[in-house]
């Protein structure tokens, strides 16, 4: 019986690639399932041996700490040198796109609290 070992929901192209290189480096014999066409069916990476699902295991948890050592390391240069995202580069690389959340999220908490401001009158 196959076992879910990665969700691959929301992750990065670089991440599932170096996953499956780490996958055949060890001879884990695992294969890949899409999201489907209307993005309902669970992307992952199952593998087919259950007596493999240890050593798995032990892989990707060691894997996860290397690889949040590093990009943190990269976010910290990048910080260094001055070179990270900041809130102010989005505003500037997207304004229409940052003025249009803004707008939902005002009318959000206006007419979220529309109710209580008549309530109280």
């Amino acid at each position: 019986m196959a076992i879910r070992v990665f969700n691959l929901n929301n992750v990065p192209d670089d991440e599932l690639e170096e996953v499956r290189d780490l996958f055949n480096q060890h001879h884990i014999d695992f294969y890949e399932t899409p999201a489907g066409r209307w993005g309902i069916s669970s992307p992952a990476l199952w593998i087919k041996d259950k007596r493999q699902h240890p050593q798995v295991k032990k892989l990707l948890a060691e894997y996860a700490v290397e690889r949040a050592t590093r990009k943190r390391a990269e976010y910290d240069q990048l910080k260094k040198e001055g070179r990270h995202k900041t809130a102010l580069d989005l505003i500037r690389e997207k304004p229409f796109f940052v003025a249009m959340y803004v707008a939902i999220l005002a009318l959000i908490v206006y007419f979220s609290t529309l109710p209580f401001v008549h309530f109280f009158k």
